[in-house]
């Protein structure tokens, strides 16, 4: 039976430590990266209408049309399935935009696991991720969500143990970066402190959050950071403000820190969250 509406939460991503091994013949880069699902997220309703797909979205600057991941998706499945009817898509944005949070990602994500329920299709989510390959190499991770090791262009997933409850402190500084400029850009010539993911996967199954925190790496910071030098700002604010350590997430701008505590963190936050930056303080979860 076919259900009215439904509702479901798009969550963010951050990376715990992102490594990049080479760049493929296709033009796609081969990673290596640890990726970790926040409570942070945007809220996406859905419904049944007549024919065809709506989009509306309270960002400006998001597209409501087919340059939208999440309009995409939508397309996606009713071809695909052959739904003889169409959807109506509300999103109600809270992850930040260009921000390498995954954002559209896991907006688009959850329009297939939505459009899934709300159809009452009965899709494996295995199969879900499938079809979000095609969509961005980030979806199929979104469909999943929680603590991964992903490695090939970022669909080759490993389950690691849940690092659920860390208290995280992520900021978005004014500006917006395309990860396609800083893959272009990536020189493999200037990246020296590459991380050690048998220690970063090591200190997740372990929960030893303070050596996952001192052992945390992201190559692109070379680039994106080495741009805009406020990256390495937030970074070292967060940590002077008590963070166990501090990273840029995928390609930029957001920066996070990990805290031990929620006090700490709160703290931290208030004292940083002057209005000047996008801040969130959220945790880890599933």
């Amino acid at each position: 039976m076919r259900m009215e509406f439904v509702e479901i939460k798009a969550k963010a991503k951050i990376n715990l430590s992102i490594d990049v091994i080479k760049k493929r013949e296709d033009g796609y880069h081969e990673l290596k990266m640890v990726m970790q699902t926040v409570e942070l997220h945007d809220s996406i309703r859905l419904k049944a209408v007549k024919s065809g797909i709506e989009l509306i979205c309270n960002h400006p600057f998001v597209p409501s049309d087919s340059r939208n991941l999440a309009y995409k998706a939508a397309q996606l499945f009713l071809d695909k399935y052959k739904v003889k009817s169409g959807v109506r898509i509300e999103i109600e944005k809270r992850i930040p935009v260009s921000a390498g949070l995954a954002g559209g990602s896991t907006d688009a994500a959850a329009v297939l696991k939505g459009m899934n329920e709300l159809f009452s299709m009965g899709i494996e989510d295995s199969r879900l991720m499938m079809d979000g390959k095609v969509l961005g190499a980030d979806v199929p991770y979104c469909i999943k969500g929680g603590t991964m090791l992903a490695e090939g262009i970022g669909d080759i997933l490993t389950e690691l143990n849940p690092l659920e409850n860390v208290v995280v402190v992520l900021i978005k500084p004014g500006l917006s970066v395309s990860t396609a400029w800083v893959y272009k850009n990536l020189d493999f010539g200037k990246i020296v402190d590459k991380p050690d993911m048998d220690i970063v996967v090591e200190a997740i199954n372990s929960r030893k959050i303070d050596v996952l925190a001192k052992n945390m790496r992201n190559v692109l910071e070379t680039v994106t950071a080495e741009k805009y030098n406020i990256i390495h700002h937030i970074k070292e604010r967060l940590v002077e403000l008590g963070a166990l350590g501090s990273l840029m997430s995928g390609s930029g701008p957001t920066v996070f820190g990990l805290f031990e505590d929620r006090k700490t963190a709160e703290k931290a936050y208030n004292t940083i969250n002057s209005g000047k930056w996008e801040c969130f303080l959220t945790h880890t979860t599933r």
